[in-house]
């Protein structure tokens, strides 16, 4: 009689997973929320006006078409009954023999409910279209507005955190200001917009060496951006944001990217967490007392080097393979391997010609770095429409200074 393999999670570790068991003598079940795939590392893109929401996404059925021992359901997952074997969803409880979990993560708001409830954050398509509405109408309402103060505030975005969502984000969005709307509201002045990053840390991304860090805020500061370091956002109202040091600044945007955590699922397994919500595994990525399930990507609680592996698309791809093989392991009766991560190294854009990489041990920056990202982001993308025509924005933007997405929508 075949297994059945349950995967939740059609992210970056539940894609490769699915993928790595096509030859594999099981019944895979793949269940996710949404029916596409979302290579989230774009999503900068779309709420700056760069690219359209489809151009970074794919249908989950598409990708594995192919596959026939594959079957997709779109479902919200509520729980699992480890004793029972089952996953609990809203069609009802999916029985496995073999689970892996590819929950994901969500943003981590410290606990600020005020600013989860009037921020914007970069976390799925939904919220991405939004803040790029909000953008555009901030403009909109810039150009009727007679008060100077209330002008001003309409025309600040405050970007909160330094890591590399928070700087690719600042520099697009200055540049989207600074090349594009320009032209497309020439009656505004531009002395009134400001786009402020603000970092509670010494520095911008800390998982890169210093001069990286340093060359990626002077690059920001030569694009307009205010960069400020040990700045902690305390309030935001959805017209100020306020710091723990007591100062204010108008603004009827902030844009959260100061942190993640694991997705709620994982709070509701019944497990003891570990930092951040996720869930500690073995070495073998099993959970303790589970040998059938598989922790992977975001919510998988693993230490390398004395740290733990970092919430990002390669460790979650890396562990889906192991995954994987560690269940076909497991079928024929052979011991499970243990989980090592080879870092690919870090890239974070800049915008136009301006990027930091940090690659096996050597730093680089600058037009390297930019067209090292454009490779790595396009060969990364699934499918070749999605591949087409995010390059043809891309070159577009480029040649014209121009976005080709500013649309309102509701």
């Amino acid at each position: 009689m075949r297994q059945t393999v349950v995967i939740v999670g059609a992210g970056f570790g539940g894609l490769r997973a699915a993928r790595e068991l096509r030859r594999a003598p099981v019944d895979v079940i793949l269940v996710d929320r949404h029916n596409y795939h979302l290579f989230q590392p774009l999503l900068y893109q779309v709420a700056t006006a760069g690219l359209e929401p489809e151009e970074i996404a794919k249908p989950v059925r598409a990708i594995l078409r192919g596959q026939r021992n594959l079957d997709f359901r779109l479902l919200d997952v509520a729980g699992v009954d480890f004793a029972a074997r089952r996953v609990l969803t809203s069609d009802g409880p999916i029985g496995y023999d073999y689970l892996i979990l590819a929950i994901g993560a969500r943003t981590n708001f410290f606990g600020l409910a005020e600013i989860k409830r009037h921020g914007f954050d970069l976390k799925d398509l939904a919220g991405a279209v939004r803040l790029r509405n909000q953008v555009l109408e901030c403009f909109e309402r810039g150009m009727l507005e007679s008060d100077a103060e209330r002008r001003r505030a309409l025309l600040t975005f405050v970007v909160v955190g330094g890591g590399p969502t928070g700087v690719e984000m600042a520099g697009a969005l200055s540049e989207l200001v600074r090349l594009v709307l320009v032209k497309d509201y020439p009656r505004l002045n531009l002395k009134d917009v400001r786009v402020l990053l603000l970092e509670a840390g010494d520095r911008l991304l800390a998982g890169m060496p210093a001069q990286l860090s340093e060359a990626a805020a002077r690059t920001l500061w030569r694009k307009h951006v205010e960069v400020r370091h040990g700045v902690t956002v305390a309030e935001f109202d959805g017209a100020k944001a306020r710091m723990k040091s007591g100062e204010v600044i108008p603004s009827y945007t902030l844009i959260w990217a100061a942190g993640v955590q694991a997705a709620g699922l994982a709070e509701r397994l019944g497990i003891p967490t570990a930092r951040l919500g996720r869930l500690p595994v073995l070495p073998t990525l099993q959970l303790s007392g589970h040998p059938e399930v598989f922790v992977i990507g975001d919510a998988a609680y693993l230490e390398a080097d004395n740290a733990p592996l970092p919430m990002m698309a390669p460790p979650a791809m890396q562990m889906g393979q192991i995954a994987a093989e560690n269940i076909v392991r497991l079928m024929a009766g052979m011991p499970c391997e243990a989980f090592r991560y080879r870092n690919p190294g870090a890239l974070a854009t800049i915008g136009r010609n301006a990027a930091v990489a940090y690659i096996h041990g050597i730093p680089f920056k600058g037009f390297p770095a930019w067209v090292v990202w454009l490779v790595v982001h396009i060969i990364q993308l699934i499918g070749f429409r999605n591949r087409l025509f995010v390059l043809i924005n891309w070159a577009w933007d480029y040649f014209f200074y121009d976005r080709a997405v500013r649309l309102i929508t509701r």
